[in-house]
Formats: structure tokens, C-alpha cells, sequence
């Protein structure tokens, strides 16, 4: 047996069902016990918790709601519902809305030890599962990126599933949203990995230079051209090669780069008559709306739809801003060791500037951002002031009226103010919203995920209710 018990929550509002489940179940594991859905908060966010069991039924509470609140968190728990409503369509709801089974009343006791232990080892499982997939992930390039948002899983799902493929990938973004990790990601994955991964950077070579590059050269080819030159389609032979801001490549190139992703894969080299071929699956990166180009004329359609087998979008921060203090901790402790300091941390208010700035420049961006710091603080945390003046500067401009930022951010800040200055932040946006939670998060800059958990940290639903106004009444 296990020297660490598994943990289990059991929320039901009738003592007599919550004392009998606890007294059936700490033989075996853990038991917390909460009569509502609050006490239950509060057990799920101080405690590690491996199985929810909880009534429907939870006074004027709806269990329903609690499931929901569970399966938001981090590392949510496994949820089983108890109802003495056992209709089919109870049971639909309870699992739709996320729930592992359900078990009616009154409880057949036998059943529920069997339901909780087949739950718990489906869990192990998944656990399991995960981690081999991380692993193999570590192996193999994708713990470069980092991430858990729903916008970043679904890009790591496309390359997991292109990546073994021989199909041309066109990967789109913002400059700094990572789109170079992706094709090395692709590359790692893919059955070229043990051969080469070339990169070109298209935008910083001159139309002459660029071809050269790509194809090569023989000697006496051009001014300068001192000797033959084995160009990147070459080197990249039975690997990848990743053409990065493809939207730069001049049309005159982009003809022989026609010819050389045709199925011939036919190229020569500049200044040369002999026939080469070239047996390499090309990315291409672009921060540039193709479709658009190719419509003006500055892009041929015949090359787009050869780049476009399969199409990557790689998310801009300000749309998976969950993803920042994940991000935060992996800079923090690169630059830390990078610069033989012992930073751990961004103390609260750093934080939240990080998590109210838009991002412009994306991941990169955040990226300096946190080197600064790491190279500015004197401390163990990096605080306001020891970000870059942008990031200064819109931290103070985000402070609703009569807040200062030298009170919300100095040093000398209590978590007090910290909590108040985000309390009224979240009340402002709400209130110009008139309690709209999608809307008010948008203004925000947070997901509606995030202020959801802001305002359950803050125990302001009822400031929140309050910034609804009532509907106007009509004549009859």
C-alpha cells in the first residue's frame, strides 16, 4: 500500500450521510467532510484532493455548481455525484457537466467503496498517462513550450499529429508568439529527426544572397563568389528546412522555390547547369497575412497552397494570459541561473502588472521582461520596480482613481492594498460592464477563468451582484 493516502472530499448538508461516509471510508483514505459548498471551497483550496463525493442536493445549493468550481481548478479532483433523484436525466447532466459517475440514495454502500476505488485507479491511470506523454514530450521538443491554456493545447495537438507526417507546414503569428519552437517541435517529432534542421531567415538576406543561401552556388557566380557554396536544401537532405518570415522572399525566388517543393524536387545552384534534388520537408513561418499578399500580387497562389498543407496559428499572449505565470517561473529560473542569482519569485503586485499589460511583443517580449528583472531586483522576488519602464507604466495607468501607484506597487505595499487595489480593479470593470463577467475580463485583460478565481479569492460575489443593475420595468 501506498505510504501517502489517497484524499477524499465528502460534501453532503445531512450530518447523519457525511459522519456514515467518513467513518465507511478513513480506513482507506483521507477524509475531509463539508456541509456546503463554501466549507467545501475552502477544503479544495487548502487541501490536495483526490475524489469529489458530493450530494446534488446541498440545501438550497446545487452540487452541479460545486462539481463546476472543482473542475476549474489546477489539479481538479475526480467527481462523483450522489442523488435520490436517480433519473436518467439527472445522470446525463451530472456527467456532462463534467462528473466521473453518480450513485443514487439511499447508498448501497458496497457499490460506492467499488465506484470511489475504480474511480481512484482511473485517475492513477490518467496520471500515469500524462506523464509518460510529458516525458516523451521532454524527449522530443515540446517542453520548450510552455503552456496549459486551451488556445496552446490545440496547436500542441495539430503538431503532435502533423509532426509524423510528411505534409509542408505554414505556421502564422505575431512575431514572438513562438513559432520557431513549433518547427523545431514538428522536426523533433517527426521521422526526420535524426537528420538535419535548417534554418533560413528570409527578411535578413538580399534577394542575390537569399538565393544563394537556399540553393547555393558555383564558384564565379556572382562578385565574391570565390569558391562553390553548398547551399541550405542541400544540407537539410533528408531532414527539414525551416523557411522563418517566408512573406519576404522576393518573387523571382519564389519561382525556383516553386520548382523545388514540385515532385520533383528539382533545384540547381547559382551560376550552375547541373540538376540537384533535394529530399527535405519545409516549414515556413510568417507573421504576414499571406492570403492577403497573394491578393495584392506580392505572393504567388500557386506557392501559398504548396506552404498551406497544414495551417498552425500560434496564439498572441494576450489571449492565453493563464499561460504567464507558467512562463514566469521558467524565465525566472533560467536568467536566475544564468546570472548566479537566487531570484525565485515576483512578489504579487509584479505579477498582476505582468498579467494587466497587453503584450505586444508576445512571449519574447515577456521573456526581457523578466531577464530585466532578474538582473535589477536586489531580492529574492522581482517587484514593479524592477520591470522595464513599459511595464511600469501601465501597471500605474491600470489603477482605478484616488489609487497611486507608489501605494499600490512601493515596496512597502501590505497585501491589504494589494488585495484592495484588485478588488477595485475588478469591481471598476464590472461595474462599467454592468456585471458582465466575459466582458469585464476582456477589459481587463484576463481570461474570464481568472477573474472568476480573482473574485472567488476576494469573497466579492456579493459587491459583484451589486454592480447589476435591475432591469428597467416597461408599461403595460
Amino acid at each position: 500500500m501506498d505510504s501517502i493516502q489517497p484524499t477524499i472530499l465528502v460534501v453532503d448538508d445531512e450530518k447523519h450521510t457525511r459522519d456514515g461516509l467518513r467513518r465507511l471510508l478513513e480506513s482507506d483514505y483521507d477524509v475531509y467532510v463539508a456541509s456546503d459548498i463554501t466549507s467545501a471551497m475552502n477544503v479544495l483550496e487548502r487541501e490536495h484532493v483526490d475524489l469529489l463525493l458530493t450530494d446534488l442536493r446541498l440545501g438550497p445549493e446545487d452540487g452541479m455548481q460545486l462539481i463546476g468550481r472543482a473542475l476549474k481548478m489546477p489539479d481538479p479532483p475526480i467527481c462523483i455525484m450522489m442523488t435520490a433523484y436517480g433519473s436518467v436525466d439527472t445522470a446525463v447532466e451530472a456527467m456532462k457537466g463534467g462528473a466521473y459517475d453518480f450513485v443514487t440514495k439511499p447508498l448501497n454502500l458496497d457499490k460506492v467503496e467499488i465506484l470511489i476505488s475504480r474511480a481512484l485507479r482511473d485517475r492513477k491511470l490518467t496520471e500515469e498517462n500524462r506523464t509518460l506523454r510529458q516525458q516523451v514530450d521532454e524527449r522530443y521538443g515540446l517542453e520548450n513550450i510552455i503552456g496549459e491554456s486551451p488556445a496552446l493545447h490545440e496547436v500542441l495537438n495539430i503538431i503532435r499529429q502533423v509532426a509524423p507526417s510528411s505534409a509542408n507546414v505554414l505556421i502564422e503569428g505575431e512575431s514572438g508568439t513562438g513559432k520557431e519552437l513549433a518547427a523545431h517541435a514538428l522536426h523533433s517529432l517527426s521521422r526526420r529527426n535524426k537528420a538535419k534542421f535548417v534554418t533560413v531567415h528570409c527578411a535578413a538576406l538580399s534577394p542575390t544572397l537569399l538565393e544563394s543561401e537556399l540553393f547555393g552556388h558555383e564558384k564565379g557566380a556572382f562578385t565574391g563568389a570565390h569558391e562553390r557554396r553548398i547551399g541550405r536544401f542541400e544540407q537539410a537532405s533528408g531532414g527539414t528546412i525551416f523557411l522563418d518570415e517566408v512573406a519576404e522572399i522576393p518573387l523571382s525566388t519564389q519561382v525556383k522555390l516553386l520548382r523545388v517543393m514540385s515532385e520533383e524536387r528539382a533545384f540547381e545552384r547559382v551560376g550552375g547547369n547541373q540538376t540537384l534534388r533535394a529530399d527535405v520537408r519545409l516549414i515556413a513561418a510568417t507573421n504576414k497575412n499571406l492570403e492577403q499578399l497573394v491578393k495584392e500580387g506580392k505572393f504567388r497562389d500557386d506557392l501559398y497552397f504548396r506552404l498551406n498543407v497544414v495551417r498552425i496559428v500560434m496564439p498572441p499572449l494576450r489571449e492565453r494570459k493563464d499561460d504567464i505565470p507558467l512562463l514566469v517561473r521558467a524565465f525566472v529560473r533560467q536568467f536566475s541561473k544564468a546570472n548566479d542569482k537566487e531570484v525565485i519569485d515576483l512578489t504579487p503586485e509584479a505579477m498582476n502588472a505582468l498579467l494587466t499589460y497587453n503584450w505586444p511583443g508576445n512571449v519574447r517580449e515577456l521573456r526581457t521582461a523578466i531577464e530585466h528583472g532578474v538582473v535589477m531586483t536586489t531580492g529574492p522576488k522581482i517587484t514593479v520596480r524592477d520591470l522595464p519602464p513599459s511595464l511600469r507604466q501601465a501597471a500605474g495607468a491600470a489603477l482605478p482613481r484616488g489609487i497611486s501607484p507608489s501605494k499600490a506597487f512601493g515596496e512597502k505595499a501590505s497585501p491589504l492594498d494589494l488585495h484592495e487595489t484588485e478588488r477595485k480593479l475588478i469591481l471598476q470593470a464590472l461595474t462599467t460592464t454592468n456585471g458582465n463577467v466575459t466582458a469585464a475580463a476582456k477589459k481587463l485583460g484576463i481570461s474570464r477563468r481568472t477573474l472568476h478565481r480573482k473574485i472567488n479569492e476576494l469573497n466579492a460575489e456579493k459587491e459583484i451582484a451589486a454592480t447589476k443593475s435591475e432591469p428597467k420595468q416597461h408599461a403595460g
